[in-house]
């Protein structure tokens, strides 16, 4: 059953699987302390999904606020990358600890998996992590999940759970995915504008939804975190996956959002097979191939991309990463896998397969990226 309304995300028979992200806004009070009474209302919403059939995984951040405040870090936690991974150390041990009591009150047993970038990005680890999701849920548990602050770095980290929970849908097998922000979804402008309109449904994130979460645009938003958000809602359509965003800052918001039916809902786009939908939501992208309009147009209807239609080659890759393919325009036309590094690409773009071999030294292949591998964006 495909989900076209808010109300379907607490329906058993639409979203067998939900993925629920909590931000450390929500979750960590100024004070640095947990805000209880509210986290208790929001377990005990998921209890009553999980009593009505559903199976919930939780991304929860607050690790590194939750840390600083016990070792009294200043810039909470964020002054350097050594404070933040220390903070996040200390956090883990008091999140998971939060929430395997919370849920216990309420009859569930949580499991904690922390993840970093690499383990959803690298094939095998994906894969493991997907079957760990589905022994867990199939057994009952309420998996909280959380990027392992603890050891990622600047340049190899989602940096956003909003990310982090699309993919760990994926890898879930879920249905959807629910954002608690700190406003009721996404705005066509800044949401103080008298005039701005809350935006119930999005078919499709296309470059005018985006423009409305830019930060040189008029939402004002893009600090805000918005455009993390749609990054998130265009990995999920992809694999199709309907994602929402709702105001979590009220007590039990979830029935209050989904009763009320204020949100914004993005809607499932497609559903690409496994390892192409995997290939969609890939973040770490090793470079770049600049096509020809030529070459766009035949990507567009099914085509393998040849190397006659490369134009240029931008980054440093090796043969097995994903990088991104290009229009002359600069629009992302889709992603894969390169059958060749870099150096070699750059040797022979522009040329046809005759022309290949005396470039590589051996028999060239049949497409520098098969469509196989490839998944269109």
């Amino acid at each position: 059953m495909a989900i076209t309304h808010l109300h379907q995300l607490s329906d058993p028979a639409a979203a067998k699987r939900l993925v629920v992200k909590v931000g450390s806004a929500l979750l960590v009070g100024a004070n640095g302390e947990p805000r209880l009474d509210w986290l208790d209302g929001l377990v005990s919403e998921v209890a009553a999904l999980q009593a009505a059939g559903q199976q919930v995984v939780l991304v929860s951040s607050g690790a590194i606020a939750l840390g600083a405040a016990r070792m009294g870090l200043p810039k909470g936690g964020r002054g350097s990358l050594a404070d933040a991974q220390a903070a996040a150390s200390v956090g883990q041990i008091a999140l998971s600890g939060l929430w395997s009591r919370l849920l216990e009150q309420h009859g569930l047993g949580a499991a904690q998996m922390l993840v970093t970038l690499g383990d959803l990005e690298d094939r095998r680890r994906y894969l493991n992590a997907s079957s760990t999701l589905a022994r867990l849920l199939a057994a009952g548990f309420v998996p909280v999940v959380n990027e392992n602050d603890s050891v990622a770095t600047e340049e190899i980290r989602f940096g956003d759970n909003d990310r982090l929970a699309a993919r760990v849908a994926q890898a879930a097998g879920a249905d959807a995915v629910l954002l608690l922000s700190d406003v009721d979804g996404l705005y066509d402008r800044n949401p103080s504008d008298p005039a701005a309109v809350l935006l119930d449904r999005v078919d499709g994130v296309t470059d005018e939804i985006r423009a409305m979460a830019d930060g040189g645009s008029s939402s004002g938003l893009g600090s805000g975190g918005m455009i993390s958000k749609l990054q998130a809602a265009e990995i999920a359509e992809r694999a199709g996956i309907a994602l929402a965003i709702i105001n979590g800052t009220r007590d039990r918001p979830i029935r209050t959002a989904l009763d009320a039916g204020r949100g914004t809902l993005f809607l499932a786009q497609r559903r690409d097979a496994g390892r192409k939908a995997w290939l969609g939501g890939r973040i770490d992208l090793r470079g770049a191939l600049i096509v020809d309009t030529g070459c766009g147009k035949a990507l567009a209807k099914g085509s393998s991309l040849l190397a006659a239609g490369i134009i240029a080659v931008e980054g440093d890759f090796v043969r097995g990463d994903v990088v991104s393919i290009t229009g002359a325009d600069g629009r992302i036309l889709a992603q894969g896998l390169a059958e060749y590094s870099a150096a070699e690409c750059r040797a022979i773009s522009g040329l046809r397969e005759n022309a290949q071999a005396g470039k590589l030294g051996y028999a060239p292949r049949p497409a520098v990226i098969h469509r196989d591998h490839m998944v269109l964006l």
